[in-house]
């Protein structure tokens, strides 16, 4: 049996396609169906560790990933054959079948397509042959027509699949029908016939001042539209894209407040959504010393580029922040690449990511190696844990790696005996994944996913943040509350014959 295939594409990125994608995964997995996400191609640097067809570890876009749970599916890397991680304006670190190919990394734009297709077929091949549905999520625009000849993640593989085609546009920003119409416009006849509804994401107002737009358009596209779905604030789904919400508001009274430092190569930034669901905690997207000020928490979070990103730093007086921070005995964690930002020097025998000078704030030292660690995690806190992080003393967590850095106490520094800075430690390996300053106020871990483990969150705050699976249920309950029920049942009776 072939799947049927539902397809949610955007009239621009940012309007709402992955949200409204891990909603009907949710949707049609309630349902009793087996489900499966799919998107052929994604940027982001939010990445998720998943196993491969091999055995060994991948990594695939967190969307595919949190769809794949909404789906209550297994994430595997065929969700997301292709994940492209930005690492400058200009460059970017090809990811294939979840695993680094320097090739396609070093290949002209235009010229990957012919490449990686055959995965992405055969990756939604076998997806389509394993389950009842498969909602697939395409990328930005469908009508970019500078880009239509080397598609590989929107129409082509719609046509592909023969999927039931839904064009979704965020009404919220304005011009919502000029862009629905010109999209439609832009596509040739035979992409066009694939698009069987409109969807108006993030309204706000009273629905019968649309009318009479939705039935013009209706009437100029053979369109109809399918659904008028209402601003969901809060909804707990993290951000895609490197995108996130700078609202910094808090459920109750605020107790604590915890700053991101926001590098423009951030990445894994979505593993801070429970934090946003803390009740009274409030969450600040820190890039400038003054929204360090009232901080309880800063948090050096991953980084594509970490050399980079230090830069970036300290041009802004970051670093002096964070280091007049340490001394009014407040805490600073580093995750990942914060974790290499925080020790003595980055060092870069390969041409990796780059030479240069840490904080200096924990006793370490960074090279940067060309294979890459991508694995996931299980790892213990030091029993002697002392002062503000004492509440994970003898704690066990469960996370993911990823990393080309490897990382350990400086030579000069160990030798004086000043080795005893352990924090975390794998109990896969029985190595070393964080490291504290000894006084308490400074950590640093590898290990992804901290505040998504309920244990750790309850020890660090005292509270608890909504589970995804509430997450997804209420996702799904907005959307088809915004859908006529017949539209989303019909759709699966267009499953293609085989």
């Amino acid at each position: 049996m072939t799947a049927a295939c539902i397809m949610v594409l955007g009239t621009t990125s940012g309007a709402g396609k992955s949200w409204l994608a891990t909603a009907l995964c949710r949707y049609y997995a309630a349902k009793g169906y087996r489900v499966a996400p799919f998107k052929a191609q994604n940027m982001s640097n939010n990445a998720r560790v998943v196993p491969t067809p091999t055995g060994e570890w991948g990594e695939i876009g967190s969307a595919q990933y949190f769809q794949a749970l909404a789906a209550r599916a297994i994430p595997d890397v065929r969700m997301n054959p292709v994940l492209l991680k930005p690492e400058a304006d200009t460059r970017s670190q090809v990811v294939l079948m979840g695993q680094v190919s320097q090739a396609l990394t070093d290949m002209p734009w235009r010229g990957r397509s012919e490449h990686v297709w055959p995965a992405i077929q055969s990756a939604l091949d076998a997806l389509r042959a394993e389950n009842d549905i498969v909602v697939i999520e395409g990328a930005g625009s469908p009508a970019e027509i500078n880009l239509h000849a080397s598609d590989i993640v929107n129409m082509r593989v719609a046509r592909h699949a023969q999927a039931t085609c839904l064009l979704v546009t965020d009404i919220d920003r304005g011009g919502a029908f000029a862009h629905l119409y010109g999209t439609w416009a832009l596509l040739p006849e035979e992409e066009r016939r694939l698009i069987r509804g409109f969807v108006l994401n993030r309204f706000r107002g009273d629905p019968a001042l649309l009318s009479p737009a939705p039935a013009m358009l209706e009437a100029m596209t053979g369109v109809p539209t399918v659904a008028t779905v209402p601003m969901f604030w809060h909804h707990g789904l993290p951000e895609e894209d490197g995108v996130f919400d700078d609202r910094t508001s808090a459920s109750g009274a605020v107790q604590t407040t915890v700053a991101v430092v926001a590098y423009p190569r951030i990445s894994n930034l979505d593993e801070y959504q429970p934090l946003k669901n803390v009740p009274g905690l409030r969450l600040v997207w820190a890039r400038s010393p003054a929204d360090l000020a009232a901080a309880d928490w800063v948090i050096l979070p991953g980084s594509k580029h970490t050399s980079a990103d230090l830069k970036w730093l300290r041009e802004r007086g970051l670093d002096q922040a964070i280091q007049a921070h340490v001394r009014a005995g407040r805490r600073v964690l580093g995750v990942c690449g914060g974790l290499q930002m925080l020790g003595e020097a980055l060092i870069d025998p390969h041409g990796i990511d780059g030479n240069a000078p840490g904080l200096g704030l924990l006793p370490l030292v960074t090279q940067f190696e060309p294979r890459k660690v991508v694995q996931r995690t299980q790892a213990a806190f030091a029993d002697d844990l002392t002062g503000p992080w004492e509440c994970l003393a003898g704690l066990k967590a469960q996370g993911y790696e990823i990393h080309h850095g490897h990382t350990q106490v400086h030579p000069d520094m160990a030798a004086s005996g000043e080795s005893s800075v352990v924090a975390l430690r794998s109990l896969f390996k029985d190595q070393p994944l964080g490291w504290h300053d000894g006084q308490g106020r400074v950590m640093g871990v590898y290990i992804h996913g901290l505040f998504e483990d309920p244990a750790v969150l309850q020890a660090l705050f005292g509270a608890s943040a909504p589970t995804m699976d509430g997450v997804f249920n209420r996702l799904a309950d907005h959307v088809s509350a915004s859908f006529s029920t017949h539209w989303l049942d019909a759709w699966l009776a267009s499953r293609p014959s085989t």
